[in-house]
């Protein structure tokens, strides 16, 4: 039997990583790039951690989503370099040792001082049908903790700085919410009550001093069912973490219910997978200098107050629209996407920057994207806020195909540029420090619907997840796809002072007229000639507290 070369073997991961016929991939490879295979960022994450892991062979993540063909990226992969080792346990980095802060810690505990609580606290709830056992959930929480560092870990001032601390043993807590949505608001929707419950909380919840900031809280629902919340600090986890500890905690319930062994070794922290990114990547960091000098040209500001005067301070405090979209038209943009040869999340993107730059008057401009950080099987598997938002340049030009291309390109590109410090970046585009606004990206996009199914069944639980909001916001306007495959869901969240809520709900209208004419037209219709949100757009925005 002939031994499979590195590049069939990548194949054969690529194949199930996308979920298709391993047969059959090599051929489309050759000529298809990833993302019109069937790949998206989650899955191209998923395929660099396991070609390190399994095959000790680094596969760059930027030229996975790019326009190369599939069998040429990964016929670049290179081994993985052996990673820098760090100091034994009881030498410095074991439990209870101080250590500095990891960079996404240091930049969530620096927005926790200037804008408070509400802006680095985020919710993320199971709606739980079916008979709970109480003391196997206890049991899952406290095998998650002794697994997972990150669960353990506490913040404190130092005489240079806040530092952190690993403590030996501590089960992330279960608190019991006694008719916690009575009275709470919501508009007779118990989730949205709950949900406002745990955001007026927030900071009593996450702030316990000498305490890990997290907490799950646990609500009872009409109808026997309940509302099972994890409530995390951004310096805690990330959007990834939050759904790998939900991946996590329902697979060890259903074990725990049946009387299965819990998964209780310990998991690579923080510190050991940080040090495995750095060996890993492949060629190091880009210069913020060369990244700078591709969005020169690109505005630094999106108007989106029409005028009105900004707030001399960003004001924080947000609120939230949902805006759902029938089977037809995630159907029409399914189809669209794969015509063009990108990613669903690509046309919703583009969707987006179209709705933002017709209201903002402009042809080209930055969105902050969020992407994640995590190159090693390491870190795919370990909570930490590896997460990133990175500039996008859209440049809304040319037919409708090329533009899709052009903003997927443009994302692949910001995707090679993750690890460059934003602030760093808006020094070298010239863009000063203005606290009446955001650097760089005052408008911003997530696509978190990859992240969690939109339910899953553990034991005799289903469990449907709904993403909750604790009324902050750190831009201008931000949209995020919550689900797409089932009862597709997009949230648009927004800053009063700058956006009041009647202009929302007309940009919430916009966004899905720009969806309905991205996908209605040929592939050379210049973007140009695109049809405005038709009126009746506007009032299909379903509005939340």
């Amino acid at each position: 039997m002939l031994t499979p070369t590195p590049l069939e073997e990548l194949l054969d991961l690529a194949a199930d990583v996308i979920g298709c016929d391993r047969r059959a991939l090599p051929a489309g490879a050759a000529g298809s790039p990833f993302i019109t295979l069937g790949g998206g960022l989650a899955q191209a994450v998923r395929l660099q951690a396991r070609a390190g892991r399994q095959l000790g062979l680094a596969v760059d993540l930027a030229q996975l989503l790019g326009p190369a063909p599939l069998a040429d990226v990964l016929a670049r992969a290179v081994p993985v370099p052996a990673a820098v080792p760090g100091p034994p346990a009881g030498a410095g980095a074991g439990a209870g040792a101080v250590r500095a802060l990891l960079p996404g810690q240091r930049a969530a505990l620096a927005a926790e001082r200037t804008a408070g609580a509400g802006a680095v606290c985020r919710v993320l709830s199971a709606e739980l049908a079916g008979p709970l056992d109480a003391g196997a959930l206890r049991r899952v929480l406290a095998a998650l903790g002794a697994r997972h560092e990150g669960l353990r870990t506490v913040f404190a001032d130092a005489p240079h700085g806040p530092v952190r601390r690993v403590l030996a043993a501590c089960a992330p807590p279960l608190v019991t919410l006694e008719a916690a949505g009575a009275g709470a608001g919501g508009g007779g929707d118990p989730v949205a009550a709950m949900h406002g419950y745990l955001a007026a909380r927030a900071r009593q919840l996450v702030g316990r001093p000498g305490r890990p900031p997290l907490v799950f809280a646990l609500g009872r629902l009409a109808g026997g069912g309940h509302l099972l919340s994890f409530v995390y600090h951004d310096a805690v986890a990330d959007s990834w973490s939050a759904a790998l500890l939900w991946q996590e905690l329902l697979a060890d319930y259903d074990r725990a219910v049946h009387r299965r062994p819990l998964v209780r070794g310990l998991r690579p922290g923080p510190d050991t997978a940080g040090r495995a990114v750095v060996a890993a990547r492949p060629g190091g960091l880009r210069a913020a200098g060369e990244r700078a000098e591709r969005l020169r040209g690109f505005p630094a500001a999106v108007d989106l107050a029409e005028g009105a005067p900004r707030p001399a301070v960003f004001d924080v405090r947000g609120e939230r629209l949902h805006v759902g979209l029938d089977v037809r038209l995630r159907d029409a943009a399914d189809a669209t996407a794969r015509r063009a040869g990108v990613p669903h999340g690509t046309v919703l993107l583009a969707a987006w920057a179209l709705a933002v730059g017709r209201r903002a008057g402009l042809e080209r401009l930055l969105v902050g994207c969020e992407v994640p950080r995590r190159a090693t099987a390491a870190l795919l598997g370990t909570p930490a806020p590896c997460s990133a938002t990175v500039p996008v340049g859209c440049e809304l030009e040319g037919g409708v195909d090329y533009f899709l291309r052009g903003v997927a390109c443009a994302f692949s590109e910001a995707l090679g540029c993750a690890d460059l410090d934003s602030a760093e970046l808006a020094r070298e585009l010239g863009v000063r420090p203005d606290r009446s606004r955001p650097v760089l990206t005052p408008v911003t996009f997530a696509a978190r619907d990859e992240l969690l199914p939109a339910r899953v069944r553990a034991g005799d639980l289903s469990a449907r997840f709904h993403h909750g909001h604790a009324g902050a916001v750190t831009a201008d306007a931000a949209l995020t796809v919550l689900r797409w495959r089932e009862d597709p869901l997009l949230r648009l969240e927004f800053a009063p002072a700058v956006l009041s809520r009647s202009r929302a709900v007309r940009l919430a209208g916009e966004l899905r007229g720009a969806l309905a004419a991205l996908t209605a037209a040929s592939p050379h219709t210049p973007v140009e000639d695109l049809l405005p949100a038709p009126a009746g757009a506007r009032d299909l925005a379903l509005p939340l507290p």
